[in-house]
């Protein structure tokens, strides 16, 4: 009887670096928004507003097309940042700009609010957390 040696596998878990990790929540969140936005365009009566010229209680105008894309411009250069800037003032600014960001993500549960909206809000938030728990939480080393 011969007695063999059972070797165990396991999965190699490689360490992500921190800006990694901001750069993909980042990038998760700008679908999200993308996304949110484009579904909303499938409710009934929004592309019949949008053809008259308004958005929830805003006229389409110049000023809110900048606005809005003011709005989505911030997180999507987040994604570079992320990844660019230096630990610190990464740091710093993921934390502010996420936390800026989240009241600006529930606004759009303003008005009429189907599932998809609250759920795609609730995600945000989460992700938007996540990116300020990652940037506090910055690994620090002795020097």
């Amino acid at each position: 009887m011969s007695t063999k040696k059972t070797q165990q596998i396991s999965l190699e878990d490689i360490k992500v670096n921190v800006k990694l990790k901001l750069a993909a929540l980042w990038t998760s969140l700008m679908f999200l928004i993308i996304y949110i936005d484009y579904f909303h365009l499938y409710m009934p009566g929004m592309i019949k507003d949008v053809l008259i010229g308004r958005v929830y209680v805003f006229n389409i105008t110049q000023g809110f097309l900048l606005a809005a894309l003011v709005s989505v411009s911030i997180p999507a250069l987040m994604i570079f940042l992320s990844v660019a800037l230096p630990a610190k003032t990464n740091r710093l600014t993921n934390i502010i700009i996420a936390t800026v960001n989240i009241p600006f993500m529930l606004f759009n549960l303003a008005g009429e609010a189907w599932i998809h909206m609250v759920l795609g809000a609730v995600v945000e938030v989460v992700l938007l957390c996540l990116i300020i728990r990652y940037a506090w939480n910055w690994p620090r080393i002795k020097i």
